[in-house]
Order: structure tokens, then C-alpha cells, then sequence
């Protein structure tokens, strides 16, 4: 019994007494990594800071986009008025046949001749350069230096009386034609049977070759 009670503080010294001289380590306790914190995302709309504008053209339809950074994206539409259509070149003219005579040219040396006064007017909607008209004869014979009669230039909506002369046949009924050009272009052609079947009273007009407004 006493040796079983020695033996038992022997093992209590033997324990309270550090005999390897070296610590035991605790048992490692593992912990979990610290997470990041997540980052915060919110639906930001993007923003257009400059406004945008397109443009269709020829005048039809405008449209605009614009967007800022206070105020929601807007679209403004504007109808503006079409374009008035450009009308479309026209050559027009009128030939009248005022009246004619007959005289005898000792000048040009070829006895009767057939005077005829002629009124020719624009009725286009654009000048017509180097109006001309010429005068022919069904007995016409020489070519008379009058027969044709030009302006340089006849304006819209303006008339010029011309006496065109024709070399014709003594005493006979003269059948005239009259062309109207413009840069020896043929605008118009104006036939009489009869230059008797036309007279002319008085004296000859006295506005010969003057550009004035067409006469309503």
C-alpha cells in the first residue's frame, strides 16, 4: 500500500515538470478567409450630354432628338411646308396677221411687192432670244431683203409689231405664210389664203418694231 501511494506523487511531479524542454503546439483551429465586400451596382441610364439632331431634306420633315442630363430624352418632329415645284420652261408664242398691201419696190427693182404687219407675241413663261418671223408667198418670186423681221430679245407676256415684205406677183391674189422662231428654232406657222381677204385701213402702224406688254 505505501509503495502504491509513492508511485502515484511520482506521477504528479513527473507531469508538473517540463521533460522535452519543448512546448506542444495546439491543435490548429482553421477560420474562414474574410469575403470582400461585394460592390454595389445600380441601373444608371446612359446620357447622351449633346443634343442630336437629323434633318431630311428637301424641307419635307425635320426631326430632333435631345437628351440631357436633368430632363428624359425628347423627340420633336416638325413638318415644314414642301418645296413649290419649279415650273416647267416653256416657248410659247401667237402670231397675228394684222393686215397687208401691196406697194412696188423701185428700190430693191422688183416691181409689186406684198407688205404684211405682223404681231407677234410671247405667251411662255420664259423670254424667247432672237424672236424672228419670216413671210412667204405662194407667187413669191425673189427673195426680198424684208421678208424676215427679228428682235434680239422678246420678254414674257410682251408683243412687237413687224412689216415683213415679200417679192409677189402683179395683180394676183397672194396666199402668205408666216413662221415664228426663236434662234431659228419653229415656234409657230400661221397660214391666209389671201392676203386681199385681209385689209388694212389707215396708215401703217406706228409702233413698228417697239416691244410693249401684251395687250389684253
Amino acid at each position: 500500500m505505501k509503495k502504491i501511494f509513492i508511485f502515484i506523487i511520482l506521477t504528479f511531479l513527473i507531469g508538473a515538470c517540463d521533460a522535452w524542454g519543448i512546448q506542444p503546439q495546439p491543435f490548429p483551429v482553421w477560420t474562414p478567409i474574410p469575403s470582400r465586400t461585394p460592390g454595389i451596382i445600380t441601373a444608371t441610364p446612359i446620357i447622351l450630354t449633346l443634343p442630336l439632331t437629323t434633318t431630311i431634306t428637301p424641307g419635307a420633315l425635320t426631326v430632333t432628338l435631345t437628351n440631357t442630363e436633368t430632363s428624359s430624352p425628347t423627340i420633336a418632329v416638325t413638318l415644314s411646308p414642301t418645296n413649290t415645284p419649279t415650273p416647267v420652261p416653256v416657248q410659247s408664242v401667237a402670231v397675228d396677221i394684222l393686215g397687208c398691201n401691196t406697194s412696188i419696190d423701185i428700190i430693191h427693182g422688183m416691181g409689186e411687192v406684198t407688205n404684211a404687219f405682223i404681231m407677234l407675241k410671247n405667251t411662255g413663261n420664259v423670254n424667247i432670244p432672237n424672236a424672228c418671223a419670216l413671210l412667204r408667198a405662194g407667187d413669191e418670186d425673189r427673195t426680198h431683203p424684208d421678208k424676215k423681221g427679228c428682235v434680239p430679245n422678246l420678254p414674257i407676256q410682251n408683243q412687237v409689231t413687224l412689216k415683213l415684205t415679200v417679192d409677189s406677183a402683179y395683180k394676183q391674189n397672194t396666199v402668205i405664210q408666216v413662221d415664228a422662231s426663236s434662234n431659228d428654232v419653229l415656234l409657230m406657222r400661221v397660214d391666209k389664203p389671201s392676203c386681199t381677204d385681209i385689209g388694212l385701213f389707215g396708215s401703217e402702224p406706228s409702233d413698228l418694231g417697239v416691244i410693249k406688254p401684251v395687250q389684253p
